[in-house]
């Protein structure tokens, strides 16, 4: 993932945006975003995964794609500048995937560790825009 200016961002609380890496994507809501500081307060809704071999775009097919409900986890305050504005069309498909009783959900503790995982591999590929921030 390319990372932009800095100054290039401004985001408005509600907003559904995700940041990617390394072909998976962590979808979140926008709480708070910290102008002066260039960073988000993030609630973090689905952590879409493809399956290996699989590309994750487009999500034409929610097929090869496993999903973590992250919706009742702990908030994140991340870099405004690894985020990107996420298209309704793309983001609610998932979401009815989530709410669907047919959906096998991955466990909470995997979820969790998922997620963890995902997050120390940004950090370790984005230090210095989390230095900045």
């Amino acid at each position: 993932m390319q990372v932009k200016s800095l100054t290039a961002y401004k985001f408005h609380s509600s907003q559904i945006v995700y940041l990617e890496y390394e072909n998976a994507r962590l979808y979140g809501e926008v709480i708070e975003f910290v102008e002066s500081r260039q960073v988000c307060w993030v609630r973090p809704l689905i952590l879409a995964v493809p399956a290996i071999g699989s590309d994750l775009l487009p999500l034409i097919s929610l097929e090869n794609l496993t999903l973590y409900d992250l919706r009742q986890g702990a908030d994140l305050l991340l870099p405004a500048c690894l985020f990107q504005e996420a298209i309704d069309s793309e983001v609610i498909p998932l979401l009815v995937e989530l709410n669907n009783p047919e959906t096998q959900l991955v466990s909470k503790a995997d979820t969790h560790q998922q997620l963890r995982h995902f997050i120390n591999q940004v950090w370790e590929a984005y230090k210095s825009e989390f230095q900045a921030s």
